[in-house]
């Protein structure tokens, strides 16, 4: 049996007007649409308007039939939860930076903020659930991000560049805060005391996040080797002026994926989407600490607790090819990602838990008992029930697979979902 799977893209405002429409070939709203999400997850389950073979007394989401029948989905008869969600991401404008938790530091966190009973629709509360959030996206247009902390020879760099401006009494006054900073970055290697002062609200933070921004929009700045950070810097000023989370991007390795590339977003690693389209998958969590660039709550302490400071490139994940047509995206975490293409020729695919979307053309999926041809923009959730599908037609799908040992999971009262 195979489940259809429909949702409404979210609306958050950061979202673009066309990214979503023009990959699933729907109409556009006309409103920004952020994520159309695929899975169970109650801040927006699928939709699921028909299984094949027709079946009679089906439910309406995922997130009903997961409850209704969890063995022959899950493969786990006490399982309640889909653990993985799939999502088509478009961003038009930068979300906010922000970082996941480990799996000990979930629950950790989880229990901590149950046992001091703050409420989950509490402006204040960081952990929605006890679960990590390990998450990839692979692009499907030009996609812009940051991820991790620079190594400490680019952030010296940068540093010095920033220096140099300063001086320059054309360009600025000379200014206690600016001096600060710099001498915090004169220990490139020191991420942790900067994060902190620029979070730290005070008002010297705020004076030297001032200052960097107005030496970044200066003609001088783009005539310096850390142009391009300059650049960042100005371009999510624009977005979120005074934010600290602006010279905490400055930091920060700047990534773009091509299509096709892979981004992974381990526990602990500071990163955000700037903008494009892609196919994000990740642990179904709300789980969500965030470091700037955000009116939402930025709690330091947490954050810092959480923060991996290990410098280096950002982690593009190398997928790998079982086969000419297929490409798998598995990083260390309990999900993959493999995209087909499909040229006429069965291809077999792992079979569920999965989710299954065609991004174009038109393909066909054979399970045990079931087959069911998807055209552009079509899902289906394939249960654990189907060890193996194949695939056939002409066209590109997307697949999303749960770890065995990871099928299902203790349900937790989530609350309210968290917006990015």
């Amino acid at each position: 049996m195979f489940i259809e799977l429909t949702n409404t893209p979210r609306d958050y405002a950061w979202g673009s007007y066309d990214g979503v429409a023009a990959f699933t070939g729907h109409p556009a709203s006309g409103e920004p649409e952020a994520e159309l999400w695929l899975g169970s997850h109650p801040g927006s389950p699928s939709r699921t308007p028909r299984t094949f073979p027709p079946s009679e007394g089906g439910h309406d989401t995922l997130r009903d039939w997961v409850a209704a029948e969890p063995g022959p989905l899950l493969g786990d008869p006490d399982a309640v939860e889909l653990p993985i969600l799939l999502k088509v991401l478009a961003a038009r404008t930068p979300l906010s930076l922000q970082v996941h938790p480990s799996p000990a530091q979930a629950a950790q966190g989880y229990t901590d903020e149950v046992s001091r009973g703050i409420g989950v629709d509490a402006f204040s509360r960081n952990y929605k659930d006890p679960y990590p959030k390990p998450e990839i996206i692979v692009a499907v247009t030009d996609f812009e991000g940051l991820c991790g902390f620079r190594p400490s020879a680019e952030v010296a760099a940068f540093a010095a560049d920033l220096a140099r401006l300063a001086a320059d009494s054309r360009l600025t006054p000379s200014s206690p805060a600016l001096s600060r900073l710099l001498g915090l970055l004169a220990e490139p290697t020191a991420m942790e005391p900067i994060v902190d002062w620029l979070l730290s609200g005070e008002s010297s933070a705020a004076d030297g996040v001032a200052q960097v921004i107005s030496l970044a929009g200066s003609p001088e700045a783009m005539h310096t080797a850390s142009a391009a950070t300059f650049r960042t810097i100005r371009e999510l000023a624009a977005h979120y002026p005074g934010d600290p989370g602006v010279v905490i991007a400055a930091l920060l390795n700047r990534v773009t994926l091509r299509p096709g590339e892979c981004l992974f977003a381990a526990a602990g690693v500071l990163h955000a989407y700037l903008h494009g389209v892609g196919i994000e998958l990740m642990t179904a969590s709300d789980n969500v600490l965030r470091g700037g660039l955000t009116p939402k709550h930025v709690d330091t302490g947490e954050l810092l607790r959480v923060l991996s400071f290990d410098q280096g490139g950002p982690s593009v994940l190398a997928p790998r090819r079982p086969s000419e047509n297929v490409t798998v995206y598995q990083p260390p975490a309990p999900f993959a990602l493999t995209v087909a293409e499909v040229t006429g020729r069965p291809e077999p695919l792992p079979g569920g838990p999965a989710i299954l979307l065609v991004e174009r053309g038109a393909v066909t999926v054979t399970g045990t008992d079931a087959t069911v041809t998807l055209g552009r923009g079509q899902a289906v959730f394939v249960p654990a029930s189907e060890p193996e599908i194949t695939v056939s037609g002409n066209g590109r799908l997307w697949l999303a697979t749960a770890s065995a040992r990871h099928s299902g999971r203790t349900l937790v009262d989530r609350g309210a979902p968290a917006e990015r």
